[in-house]
């Protein structure tokens, strides 16, 4: 692995859903990642307590933030997940990626990740990080 690529990575809350919209829906405020595509709307929100649907766990390299023009930083990323066979979904920042694992493959991604270098902090526990600013 590329020293220059090996990230800080944090687990952040809460857990998250993926959902596919149509154009016309107004997805409420507690999406993460809203992106528009010929298709529809894809949303990543926090799971709501009825929601039913595979969750996801976040691993978000802010820590080791980089510019855009930094080649190999998802790649050192979604590359060992890609070898271990745990499915991804990225949403990028200008800053640094959301690696989202589905919440089963929790404990063996952080396995994979760190076994190519990165740093994982876990977030187990009541310390979880939000990964954004609480008001």
């Amino acid at each position: 692995m590329n020293p220059q690529t090996l990230q800080h990575l944090r687990i952040v809350s809460p857990v998250f859903i993926i959902e596919h919209l149509s154009h016309a829906a107004s997805p409420e405020d507690d999406w993460i990642v809203l992106v528009r595509a010929p298709e529809g709307l894809t949303v990543v929100r926090t799971v709501r307590p009825l929601d039913s649907g595979e969750r996801w766990i976040g691993f978000y390299g802010g820590a080791t933030a980089h510019d855009l023009d930094v080649p190999g930083m998802l790649s050192a990323l979604v590359k060992p997940l890609a070898e271990a066979a745990i499915p991804v979904f990225v949403a990028s920042t200008s800053h640094a990626d959301l690696v989202l694992v589905p919440q089963q493959r929790k404990h063996q991604a952080m396995i994979v990740l760190e076994g190519a270098g990165h740093q994982v902090e876990s977030g187990d526990g009541e310390a979880d990080e939000p990964f954004w600013p609480q008001h």
